[in-house]
This record gives structure tokens, C-alpha cells and sequence, in this order.
């Protein structure tokens, strides 16, 4: 005969985490509110909360990060699936498909991007030129510029394929950066300044052309660091 299961405390606040994480309360990437904040909106205590995020990573949803927090790796344990499947991947591979995905986003948002879209572009750009000499900072500042764009497209396949790449890509780039004699140059933030320009003027197979050039750059070098 089954039995109806009770469910721990951890157990629930992981459940509640979960919800609010799929509600998009905290999108992929994003950094948790620490153990003395959540607790009291979960109604438990700080070890409960603890123990929820480390099922929570343990399942593929959450990524601890030593000396930075507990961010959000994965919206649904699918997406943790395929996140094992990228972790395995040789950088090279997830930059191939970078180039799928970013080429086809970069064009599809200058068709499509709008005004508040160009505003969120520029301050990414502008925040990652601002980040740009110190190798954590300059890394996930990229990756932010780079979504923005992407989301731009207006295409919610584009923008979870590359969500479920960045854990695999940042930790890459903050390795290939570390060894790189240098990064952050004014050559490559222009590179950057020229993809936010074709898309604001709405040229499409600019800003597809320049994006594509820019990740076999970035393949190239990743090649010659590995």
C-alpha cells in the first residue's frame, strides 16, 4: 500500500526555491539572496536554507560559487541535464555553437530590437568596458553584454540555448583569460562598440557578420591557450 510521503523541511524550501526560480523571480545567472534573507521569507531557519540550495545543486538548479554566493544555473532539471552534457564539451564545441546562436541572434536583433532593447545593449556594453581589467569581472560582464543581445532577438529558443551554455563558457573564459599574456584592449571592446552600432542602424547582416568574426577570433584564441 502507498503512503503519502512527509516531506522535510529542506525538502519544502527547496519545493518553495524551485517555484520562485521557474516564476522567474531569479533568471539564470542570477545571484541568490543570501541564507539571513531567505530564511525569514521561507519561514525556516538558515541550516534548512542551506541544505534546500545544496539538493538544489546537487540536481543541477543552483551553482555555489566559493567567495561569491549560490547563483542560478538551471530553470528545470532538464536544462541540468543538458548543462552535464556542456561540462563535458570541449570549449571549442560550445563556441561552434556560440556562433549558431549568436550569429542568428545578433542579426534577428537588429530586425527586431527596440527601443528599450538598444537602452539595455548600451548599458551592458558600457558596463563591460567600465569591468573590463579584472578577469572575473570583465568575464561576467561579457556574458551579460552578450545575453542582452540575444534577448534583443526576441527569440525564446536563442535566449535558453545560450542561458544553458554560460555556466560551461564562464568558467572557460576566466581560465583562458588567466593564462592570456593580456585582455580587455581597446581593439577588442571596439569589436564589441562595432556589433551595438549595426544593430541600433538595423543592419542586419552587419551585425551577424561582425558577431560571427568576433567568436573565431575567440576561437582561435582559445585554441592556441588550450
Amino acid at each position: 500500500m502507498n503512503q503519502v510521503k512527509r516531506l522535510s523541511l529542506a525538502d519544502q524550501a527547496a519545493d518553495l526555491l524551485l517555484a520562485r526560480i521557474k516564476s522567474g523571480e531569479w533568471p539564470v545567472g542570477t545571484k541568490l539572496p543570501g541564507e539571513t534573507t531567505l530564511a525569514p521569507q521561507l519561514g525556516v531557519g538558515r541550516s534548512t536554507v542551506r541544505e534546500a540550495t545544496r539538493q538544489l545543486a546537487g540536481r543541477g538548479i543552483l551553482l555555489a560559487r566559493q567567495g561569491s554566493g549560490v547563483f542560478v544555473n538551471s530553470v528545470d532539471e532538464a536544462s541540468a541535464e543538458w548543462d552535464l552534457v556542456l561540462k563535458r564539451a570541449h570549449i571549442k564545441t560550445v563556441l561552434e555553437a556560440r556562433l549558431a546562436v549568436e550569429g542568428e541572434a545578433a542579426e534577428l536583433a537588429a530586425m527586431r530590437r527596440t527601443p528599450a532593447d538598444v537602452e539595455a545593449i548600451q548599458i551592458a556594453l558600457r558596463l563591460r568596458s567600465e569591468r573590463r581589467f579584472e578577469v572575473s569581472e570583465l568575464v561576467d560582464a561579457d556574458i551579460a553584454f552578450h545575453r542582452s543581445i540575444v534577448a534583443a532577438s526576441h527569440n525564446e529558443i536563442l535566449l535558453s540555448l545560450f542561458d544553458t551554455m554560460t555556466p560551461r563558457l564562464r568558467s572557460a573564459m576566466i581560465e583562458m583569460l588567466h593564462m592570456a599574456d593580456e585582455f580587455g584592449d581597446d581593439p577588442d571592446h571596439q569589436a564589441h562598440a562595432n556589433v551595438v552600432e549595426a544593430i541600433c542602424v538595423r543592419d542586419a547582416k552587419r551585425a551577424r557578420s561582425l558577431t560571427r568574426a568576433h567568436l573565431h577570433d575567440l576561437s582561435s584564441t582559445m585554441g592556441s591557450t588550450t
